[in-house]
């Protein structure tokens, strides 16, 4: 199809996605970014946030902890570390990626607990995000 790209979306235990789609909204670390056909070859890392693959047959959106999406002109492939399709998450399942995070925070080594406060914000952020 013109003017779309391949996107696909792999997490540990599976394959979430194989869609063409018209722009892929990736939420980076360094700053949210949406990849479209002829896009520059790029490799990031993601931040907790809502990953979102829209396209012919509408808009696929997953919540995602982290991970790296590699860009190129005609596809974006996303290794996530966990994704959740918007519609499976509850609060529950939220609470627990926070407490999650906030677990590991509390165990991490003085040189290391700006980024995981910066973890348990993004997530926070994440849980926000989802109850609007």
């Amino acid at each position: 199809m013109a003017n779309t790209l391949q996107f696909d979306l792999v997490s540990p235990e599976r394959k979430l996605a194989s869609v063409q789609a018209t722009e892929v909204q990736i939420p980076g670390t360094d700053g949210d970014m949406t990849a479209m056909e002829g896009h520059s070859a790029t490799i990031t890392t993601l931040r907790p946030g809502i990953l979102k693959a829209i396209g012919p047959t509408g808009t696929l959106a997953f919540a995602v902890t982290g991970g790296f999406a590699e860009i190129s002109g005609s596809s974006v492939s996303v290794l996530a570390e966990r994704a959740i399709p918007v519609e499976d998450l509850s609060g529950t399942v939220l609470d627990g990626l926070v407490q999650e995070a906030r677990d590991l925070a509390a165990l991490a080594p003085a040189d290391q607990k700006d980024g995981a406060e910066k973890l348990v914000n993004d997530m926070l952020a994440l849980r926000q995000s989802i109850a609007h």
